[in-house]
């Protein structure tokens, strides 16, 4: 029997609700200040080619959250999810309207999992809790950021935003790691790395510091402020019992650039494995042990037991 599906690319922020998110509660007064409530591109990653990030730019008309300066908050996601074998997330705010984000939390490798995985699409960990810096400064339109470099699939960059008000103890100004933006064309790639999940952790241990204040302005800094990473990547969070790993399936993508389509993907010689197009550059990619590179009709393949 074959273990492989086909993989829905869907992940996002339920709490604090998003902006236009159509899988949060709707209180009144809420609704976004102009658009509508979107039924699902908010699940998907942003588009490499043309991005546009937090999905939207539009703000709701009341703030998601009102949080404290080194107060403990809780994120929580999508149920039943593709959780991508794990990767690297952080969350970060932003005090200029979305233009700069400086990182207050981040789980490098194996965000979403306990641990490492191999192609595992069930996620074990839904929720995760962390305690924001306490000298954050006062905004009543800070935008809050998650982001997230899957481990596996296409090379993606997600990200969702929701507009939370900081009540501050003081602080004027706070210096911390610029968020890192991979993925998306201008910026680095990572590629896969349920092999090596070590794969980009460079990019976040070497991003420049930032210091935003509360009225706005930003700039580069060499503070020492960096980000509260959890080194053994176990946050406090609430978990979920996994299903039985399954092989994902993988598709194309019709961003086009060089020499091949961007995102499009094709079985290798010896169908042990598949190639990837990363901006005109074809990059190979193993299958998981005990599986082939088969076509599943429609321009896509997937990784199937023989």
């Amino acid at each position: 029997m074959a273990l492989a599906v086909s993989i829905s690319a869907h992940m996002t922020m339920t709490d604090p609700c998003p902006r236009a998110s159509a899988n949060c509660v709707k209180p009144a007064g809420t609704a976004p200040t102009s658009g509508s409530w979107d039924t699902g591109n908010i699940k998907t990653p942003i588009d490499p080619a043309t991005p546009v990030f937090c999905h939207t730019q539009s703000k709701w008309s009341q703030p998601a959250a009102t949080w404290t300066a080194g107060q403990s908050v809780t994120v929580q996601f999508l149920q039943n999810p593709a959780a991508h074998s794990g990767g690297h997330a952080q969350f970060s705010l932003s005090y200029d309207g979305g233009k700069n984000f400086v990182v207050v939390y981040q789980v490098l490798k194996y965000f979403f999992f306990n641990g490492p995985v191999k192609y595992n699409n069930n996620p074990e960990v839904l929720s995760y809790t962390f305690t924001l810096p306490k000298d954050l400064p006062s905004s009543d339109s800070a935008v809050f950021s998650w982001s997230w470099v899957n481990a596996s699939g296409n090379r993606e960059f997600y990200q969702n935003c929701a507009d939370v008000v900081i009540k501050g103890t003081g602080s004027k100004s706070y210096t911390g790691k610029k968020m890192v933006i991979a993925n998306i064309k201008g910026y680095p790639t990572i590629p896969e790395m349920v092999n090596d999940y070590n794969l980009g952790v460079d990019l976040y241990n070497n991003a420049e510091e930032i210091t935003v204040t509360g009225s706005g302005s930003s700039s580069s800094s060499g503070g020492n402020n960096a980000p509260k990473d959890n080194p053994d990547n176990i946050p406090s969070s609430t978990a979920v019992a996994p299903t039985p790993t399954q092989t994902p399936a993988v598709s194309t993508s019709n961003n086009s650039n060089g020499g091949c389509t961007h995102g499009a993907m094709n079985c290798a010689s010896g169908s042990s494995g598949y190639e990837v197009c990363v901006w005109g550059t074809k990059t190979p990619m193993p299958c998981a042990p005990g599986t082939a590179c088969k076509p599943s009709g429609a321009g896509s393949i997937l990784c199937d037991y023989a």
